[in-house]
């Protein structure tokens, strides 16, 4: 198991970026395609103020009719419903639902943790390219994308920008290696990262404005012993999806045996010859899994489970089609 993406002095060269450990800047922008087949439709209150693809619950002049009502003075006469006028005897005018554009951020988690895979690709790759469909879908919606992608030595921000402003310089962060397995990655001076979601996503609480999409990409490691107000504080006025990001073996333990490990700088070994330990370990990812699905339904967030060795956007097409439905066993919440 290896659980480490090639030194960044090394990902330069052509034969560096292996298969599923690390993303290709190209390959990003082309899952733009697959974005398509995306439903990104808001699913609660859209609260923005600037025109875009969305309807909004503020009445005005808009693209969709929403109700007529009784004449006011100062109504435009332009909206009579002449229809209604005849029908009822007084004048009547139409109201529409004004379309409005909504923020999307992007919460990508590529902390060590993510840093692993067993089979197909890392974690981090399988949360890159969520991202990046994610992100497409929004752009070609009319949204602004924006958001926080961030490791245990450095993060990026943007805020939500038109067109493929916010996106891009967020995907060539996600194509790039982190500098925590430079060969003097001690020594570069790179500093700002978050050392768990946690900490990022209290950041990101502070820059999120209502009626905004908040989609958090990560393995949730550390759920059973963080803090989660940031959960309660973004649900509070956002549409939220959570999309933990597993690999097989962390589901279904390996059979008895001694395995080793290594995150690239040190070496371990993963003992699960001793009686119960293949039952004990399961039993940790299902209370992770449990405690993530209890913070979902109680915040009224949305759950889609992705894992590694499995097409990213056949799976976020299926679960975002299934937004506001209770899952089935393992399903979207």
């Amino acid at each position: 198991m290896r659980s480490n993406p090639p030194k960044a002095k090394d990902a330069k060269t052509p034969h560096a970026r292996a298969e599923g450990v690390l993303p290709e800047l190209t390959e990003l922008i082309a899952l733009r395609e697959q974005a398509r087949r995306l439903d990104l439709a808001p699913r609660g209150r859209v609260l923005a103020t600037r025109t875009g693809g969305h309807v909004a619950r503020f009445r005005g002049r808009g693209m969709e009719f929403d109700e007529s009502r009784v004449y006011q003075p100062g109504d435009d006469p332009r909206n009579m419903d002449w229809r209604v006028t005849a029908r009822a005897g007084r004048p009547h005018v139409k109201l529409f639902r004004e379309e409005r554009e909504r923020p999307v951020w992007l919460l990508v988690d590529q902390g060590p943790s993510m840093r692993f895979g067993t089979r197909i690709a890392f974690k981090s790759v399988v949360a890159a390219r969520a991202a990046a469909l994610l992100g497409w879908a929004a752009v070609d919606r009319g949204d602004r994308v924006g958001g926080l992608v961030f490791d245990e030595t450095r993060h990026l921000e943007r805020r939500p920008a038109s067109r493929a402003a916010g996106l891009l310089p967020l995907l060539d962060r996600l194509a790039s290696p982190s500098p925590a397995f430079s060969a003097d990655a001690e020594s570069s001076g790179q500093s700002g990262g978050y050392t768990s979601l946690g900490d990022a996503a209290g950041h990101l609480v502070r820059l999120v404005r209502p009626g905004s999409l908040v989609a958090v990409i990560s393995d949730f490691a550390d759920i059973l012993r963080a803090q989660t107000r940031w959960m309660t504080e973004l649900a509070a006025g956002c549409e939220v999806i959570l999309l933990p990001v597993h690999d097989s073996i962390e589901i279904q333990a390996p059979p008895s045996g001694r395995y080793p490990v290594t995150d690239g700088r040190r070496r371990g070994l993963l003992d699960l010859t001793r009686s119960g330990s293949r039952e004990a370990y399961e039993d940790l990812f299902r209370s992770r899994m449990e405690a993530l699905e209890r913070l979902a339904r109680r915040n009224r967030a949305h759950l889609l489970r992705l894992t590694a060795d499995a097409p990213v956007g056949p799976a976020l097409a299926l679960g975002l089609g299934g937004r506001g439905r209770l899952p089935a066993a393992g399903g979207f919440v």
